[in-house]
């Protein structure tokens, strides 16, 4: 099972990237699935969560109105749409598929994680 983060890189603060997250190994089409960030220094944060069916969806206040979680359960595939972005969105940015079917914030729900991409914005 293995979760593929990518669509990370350099941007200047104001610009936009898409993350994408494939999956391989099994669907996770029946489970909620998260991306994560972790910054130099800093603890891993929930950023943004969707749910099997994509009818619930959560995101951090940070990121909230600028970021846009979606999924493709029929390429196994989640994307995260991250517009005006700020060098406060720097991180390590993780994918990662939860045992249950809900969207949620809370690390200890996930059981599968993907490598991580790194975005990097500068001001």
């Amino acid at each position: 099972v293995q979760l593929q983060a990518s669509g990370g890189g350099l941007v200047q603060a104001g610009g936009s990237l898409r993350l994408s997250c494939a999956a391989s190994g099994r669907t996770f089409s029946n489970n909620g699935m998260g991306w994560f960030r972790q910054a130099p220094g800093k603890e891993r944060e929930f950023v943004a969560s969707i749910s099997w069916s994509s009818g619930s969806i959560l995101y951090a206040d940070s990121v909230k109105g600028r970021f846009t979680i979606s999924r493709d359960s029929r390429k196994n595939t989640m994307y995260l749409q991250m517009n005006s972005l700020k060098p406060e969105d720097t991180a390590v940015y993780n994918c990662a598929a939860a045992l249950g079917s809900w969207a949620s914030r809370a690390l200890y729900d996930y059981r599968y994680w993907g490598q991580g991409t790194l975005v990097t914005v500068s001001s």
